[in-house]
């Protein structure tokens, strides 16, 4: 598919045709201005704007393929806005809320989490262009970046949910921060939930949730997403222990 910002070819574009790259700067105008509002101490605009850039990185790129307008600008740009919003501004957001009295110790986890974060999407790219499909049919491999960024600051989001308590000491908070890392530039299988499907006859109950869910949401936020960011740690062991059976029986 031709470059549309950068074909010379034609003199015109249709300005449609730039909406996927529209929402991926807008993700990355969202990633930027999250860490702003962390260095501001407005902690809570901070992490929504994070998530914010996590819908819109959901959503640049099924609409470029939904509009036959995928480029291989917008591929690097969706990589780069990947790493802006998910490997840098979470963990410096992480960085002022919980490592006053720990700053030094503090940024060595920001950085060990970003370059995690920088070599995960590297791979990614590396496979893509040697045409390797970066999943094992259902499962990524190794933690995904926007994942990543929500586990990153589950304390924060505990924390904004029972009363701004910091939950934990900051240097486990450190320590935490690098284990997230580490699991996005591991081998460790993740469920990418792209080929999930249901029974058309149960797709009423799926709209149903769907709106409940949220509505929870919008109504209890930090509960709400306390409770499916440690769901999807649990899906994390149970597809570890499920490829890991499945190795054996197959071994």
């Amino acid at each position: 598919m031709a470059d549309p910002l950068n074909d010379d070819k034609r003199s015109n574009i249709n300005l449609i045709h730039l909406l996927p790259n529209l929402l991926t700067i807008a993700a990355i105008c969202a990633g930027l201005t999250a860490i702003r509002f962390g260095y501001e101490g407005n902690f809570e605009w901070a992490v929504e704007l994070v998530l914010v850039a996590c819908v819109l990185d959901g959503l640049d790129g099924r609409l470029a393929r939904l509009m036959n307008q995928s480029s291989a600008v917008g591929a690097e740009l969706d990589s780069l806005a990947d790493f802006v919003n998910f490997g840098v501004a979470p963990v410096l957001i992480l960085h002022s809320w919980a490592f006053q009295d720990l700053r030094s110790a503090g940024w060595i986890a920001v950085l060990i989490y970003a370059i995690c974060c920088v070599l995960r999407l590297a791979r990614f790219n590396v496979s893509n262009r040697e045409e390797k499909d970066d999943t094992c049919s259902d499962f990524f491999v190794g933690l995904p970046s926007p994942a990543g960024a929500i586990l990153v600051m589950l304390p924060m989001v505990i924390s904004f949910a029972v009363s701004d308590l910091l939950l934990t000491a900051p240097i486990f908070i450190a320590v935490y921060i690098c284990l997230i890392g580490l699991l996005m530039i591991s081998r460790i299988p993740t469920y990418s939930f792209k080929n999930l499907s249901i029974d058309r006859k149960n797709a009423k109950y799926a709209l149903l949730g769907a709106v409940v869910l949220a509505a929870a949401l919008l109504t209890y936020l930090w509960a709400t997403l306390t409770l499916i960011t440690l769901i999807y740690a649990g899906c994390l062991v149970w597809a570890c222990r499920t490829t890991r059976k499945t190795k054996t029986i197959e071994g």
